[in-house]
């Protein structure tokens, strides 16, 4: 759950006042999970998007400050789709980091939606981005690697790895932006698309749509079957593990969509 922009020790409003001057009005994100705080901030020179974690210990991080430290690490590298991290603040136990504020909606993956161009567009940037060396040892297939052996699932081509449709903002005169890098990181090029599989039948597509939405892409039709049949069995499987922690509707929604589409891929054979 969220905390209240309330919450913020007066050490830490007075270090992000620093760079936004007084502050006006704020206003809470309505999207997203991977911080304590996400909410834009109205100050005296503008708008911003801050997003703010609490650490567990003075010197020790929690995942949600360790999420925020990827996200401002990785941002410089991928400056054509996210919006730029102006400052970073640490302090009273405290990480915050303050980027550009877009106006922008979020994406529309319903079957036939014109959004769906953009998405592809998106998609066939970051399959040709070189990999920033930031994330060289950042592999997305150890998600699962508890799971089986995952080693088909590896590779070397950048991943957002979670493009759902509000880290996927659409603005004036096509304007694109990819929002909330926590997951990013290296692996096979398919996996992109498999991430994005359960986001696609969530939003209406049948199995059979979906994957053949996903089939423009070059990565997914070279894919070896066996390694997309063995992705979408531990993606099930990490997800039902899930939500015996994680009840909220979303979650469990997400964990019946992963197990459809496994279930569908077994049929398949």
């Amino acid at each position: 759950m969220r905390s209240d922009w309330t919450d913020l020790p007066p050490e830490v409003l007075g270090a992000i006042k620093a760079h936004t001057g007084p502050i006006r009005r704020v206003e809470p994100a309505l999207a997203g999970n991977h911080a304590d705080i996400a909410a834009t901030v109205h100050g005296a020179g503008g708008r911003m998007f801050v997003k703010a974690a609490r650490k567990v210990a003075p010197n020790k991080d929690g995942a949600e400050v360790r999420s925020l430290r990827w996200e401002a690490a990785i941002n410089p590298h991928v400056s054509e789709y996210a919006p730029c991290l102006h400052w970073t603040v640490e302090a009273g136990g405290w990480l915050a980091l303050g980027f550009e504020h877009v106006q922008a909606r979020h994406s529309d993956y319903t079957p036939g939606s014109a959004d769906l161009d953009a998405l592809a567009k998106v998609i066939d940037g970051l399959q040709s981005h070189p990999l920033p060396d930031v994330l060289e040892r950042k592999r997305v297939e150890r998600r699962w690697e508890f799971l089986a052996d995952v080693s088909p699932l590896a590779g070397n081509t950048l991943l957002h790895a979670d493009l759902n449709p509000a880290n996927v903002l659409l603005g004036d005169a096509s304007a694109v932006y990819v929002v909330d890098w926590t997951f990013a990181g290296r692996g096979a090029p398919f996996l992109e698309m498999a991430l994005l599989l359960p986001w696609l039948l969530k939003a209406g597509h049948t199995f059979a749509e979906a994957e053949r939405w996903v089939s423009r892409f070059p990565a997914w039709t070279s894919a070896d079957p066996a390694a997309v049949d063995l992705f979408a069995r531990v993606f099930a499987d990490k997800w039902q593990a899930n939500i015996v922690t994680n009840t909220a509707d979303w979650a469990l929604e997400h964990a019946a969509a992963a197990q459809r589409w496994a279930m569908y891929r077994r049929g398949r054979h």
